[in-house]
This record gives C-alpha cells, structure tokens and sequence, in this order.
C-alpha cells in the first residue's frame, strides 16, 4: 500500500471514528460540563479568592475522581437499560430505594435554587430583573423538554456546553502568570492547615464536582438515548472528555479571580463578576455571560435528573420522547421543580448566597451513600456479566468513598472542635 492510501484510509478511519462518537457522545459530556454549574462556577471563584493558585491541584484531581464515579453508571445504565432509582428499588428493596430517593431530591431541588440564584445574578449585572430571567428561563426549558425528543434535547444542551468555555478565555485576558500558577498550584499544600474553613472549601469544591444527581442524570440519560453494551467504551470516552472540559472550566475560574481578587472576600461568582468589571471589562463580561449559562446548563439537566428517578419509582411513563399527554406525571412533577426553586430566588430576603454553597457541601456529606449502591451494583455478576467491576476498579472506588468520608467527618470535628486543628 503506497502513503498516499496509508494516508486516505487513515483519514476515512478517522472520520469515521468522529461519526460514531457524535452519534453515542452526549450523557457524559453533558453531566460532567453542566457539573460546572452556577453553585460550581461560585465556588471556584470563592477558591480563588480565598487561596489564590493554592488549591488547583486539588481541583485537577477532582477530575479522574468524577470519571470513576460517572463511568460506572456508563455500564450500568446501558447494560440493565434502567435507570439509578429503579435500580437501587430493585436491588435493596423499598428502604433504601426511597432513602435514595429522598437524598436526591433534597439536593436536587437545592441544587436548582442555586442554578437561578446564578442565572438570575449574572443577567442582573446586565440590568436584567430577577422576575423576567426566571420567567424567560422557565419557558425555554419547558419548550427543550415538551418538542418530543430526547436526542433534540440532547444537541440544544450542548450548544450551551461548549458556550461554558468562555471561562477560559477570560482567564486569558489577563495575561496571568503561568509560570506562577503552576508553581504555587502543582504542588499539594494547604494553606492556614486543616481549619475549618478548609474543610468547607474542600467539601465544597468536591460536592460540585462529584454530586448525587449526576449519578442518577447520567444513568438515566444513557437509558433514555438507547444506547446498549456495545456502546460503553465510546460512551467512556464521552465521559473521559466532559471530564477534561470539567477541569478545564474549574482552573479557569480559579485562575481569574486568584490573579485579580486574592486576599479579597468573594461570596458569589456575580460578586467577582462585578468586581472583574471594574478591573477587565471584557473578563467581567465573560464572567457574567458563563454564570448564567452555567445556571441554566446545571438546571435543565438537575431538573430531569429528579423527574426521570420519580417516573422510575412510581412506574410512570417518563422519556423525553414521550408526548405530554403519554407521560403527564413526568412533565409535571418537572414543572413543579422548575417552578418552586425560581419562585423562592424572587422571596425578598432569602438567604440565596448560603444556599449556594451550602448546598455542596450537602452534597458531599450524602455523596458517599448513593457511591456505596452505585459500586454493590457494579459488583452483582448475575446483573452486570462482563461488564461488572474488577478489583483494581474496586479498590480505586472504596479509596474515593473512604476519602469522601474522611472529609465530611473532618469538617464535623473542626466545627465541633476548633481547638484541635488549632483555631
């Protein structure tokens, strides 16, 4: 064979190659990116401001760790071709099936409050009212989810995916020091010691990065879109890039406000957004534009999640490619999240800031229980055949799980007792 065939089989296998991951690609990159949602984006920021580069290695780390936990409802989904919730029910019974439940729905609906506490703040900084970003918002995902399509659905949420890189360049507007980043961030270091205040940061970076919806989301969504056994390993690598793009995101907004804002107090990423303003226009801007974005990306996806693992439950009709009138239940349940948590961002005098961070580290303190079903599943030959956990994956995954633990009992003691971390 001559270069020039070498060369056109190995551009058709290519092409080919880019065909079949654009048809499988979706779940993983949309769950991992929608990841950096509004609560996220203000957490990074809060990083930032708090620790400079400091805790950027902690941030790049958080990213094979979100990959183990998502990829293995990759198999599963696919697999047994149902979602998380009806799983768990089906595995361990009604009394774990409806712990799960509840655990989910309590930080799913929190979750949402935070993604209009984002939308609603960053169109703010462009003079736009709380009242019509809600309503505006509230009709654009009712009109994604009721055309009748999950795989619509699918390529509209990501164009707002790739809209979610605009942190990056607004990192590099300001020409920051990278050889400064990577020095102070590559090496692991803790400033100030295990206080207090470091643990919340710790669990709050972890609890946007690895949260129970994105769990049952991405299970859900890999059963919705049909795809089989056959299609794990593209689907491993949906995921392995919307991990990437996750990471990307994080040190980006780290980058932004440890360069322009450290030592200062940041309380919400529309607080840097401000700030930026006054110090890059156009960083301040992109800021403002990737927050409402990352809301409304983190809304449309945390807002199915509970729909899809309620419809399991109760034996609904529950697909995207149902009709309304074929899965009434589903859509309304649906409407009703949506509604309550835009509803309670307009109450004067909400404690909106609180909720946005707190509601990670909720997330973080239930985390290891729906990681716990998540690897039982992955272990049950009869369930999964050839596609169960091996022990290396197990090992991995008890190590993540014992961490996770290790953190949320860490913050407990330093709340309860601040003398013996040395405050």
């Amino acid at each position: 064979m001559n270069t020039v065939a070498r060369v056109y089989y190995t551009e058709r296998r290519f092409v080919k190659f880019l065909r079949l991951l654009a048809i499988i690609a979706g779940p993983g990159i949309l769950v991992m990116v929608a990841d950096n949602d509004a609560g996220g984006i203000t957490t990074y920021t809060a990083t930032g401001a708090k620790y400079g580069f400091n805790l950027l290695w902690f941030l790049i780390l958080l990213g094979p760790i979100a990959y183990v936990a998502q990829e293995m409802t990759v198999r599963l989904g696919a697999v047994t071709k149902r979602g998380h919730a009806e799983a768990i029910f089906d595995a361990f019974g009604p009394f774990w099936g409806w712990f799960s439940l509840f655990d989910l729905a309590i930080t799913d609906w929190l979750t949402l409050v935070s993604e209009f506490i984002g939308m609603t703040a960053g169109l703010r900084i462009f003079g736009v009212p709380e009242w019509l970003t809600v309503i505006v918002v509230s009709i654009l995902m009712g009109a994604m989810v009721l055309q009748g399509r999950y795989w619509t659905w699918e390529k509209i949420a990501l164009v707002f995916c790739v809209i979610n890189l605009i942190y990056v360049p607004a990192a590099f507007v300001l020409h920051p020091n990278l050889g400064q980043v990577f020095a102070t961030g590559l090496i692991p270091n803790l400033p100030g010691g295990l206080t207090t205040t470091m643990f919340f940061f710790l669990m709050a970076n972890v609890g946007t990065t690895i949260a129970p919806w994105m769990i049952f989301f991405q299970q859900s969504a890999v059963v919705d879109k049909g795809l089989k056994g056959k299609d794990v390993l593209w689907s491993q690598l949906d995921t392995a890039i919307g991990a990437f793009f996750t990471v990307v995101v994080a040190v980006a907004c780290l980058i932004v406000t440890g360069a322009t804002l450290y030592g200062t107090n940041v309380e919400s990423a529309a607080q840097a957004a401000a700030a930026l303003m006054h110090i890059n226009q156009y960083t301040g801007a992109f800021m403002a534009i990737g927050l409402f974005d990352a809301g409304f990306l983190g809304a449309i996806c945390i807002s199915l999640s509970s729909s899809w693992a309620i419809g399991e439950v109760f034996g609904w009709a529950h697909s995207l490619n149902n009709r309304v009138r074929e899965a009434p239940w589903f859509y309304a349940f649906y409407f009703f999240s949506l509604l309550s948590a835009g509803l309670l961002v307009l109450i004067p005098g909400a404690p909106l800031v609180v909720i946005t961070l707190f509601v990670q580290v909720v997330a973080t303190t239930l985390l290891p229980a729906a990681l716990v079903f998540l690897i039982l599943l992955l272990n049950n030959e009869e369930l999964m055949g050839e596609y169960r956990n091996r022990t290396w994956q197990n090992m991995v995954d008890f190590v993540i799980v014992i961490g996770l633990i290790l953190l949320s009992s860490g913050y407990t003691l330093t709340t309860l007792f601040p003398t013996w971390f040395g405050q």
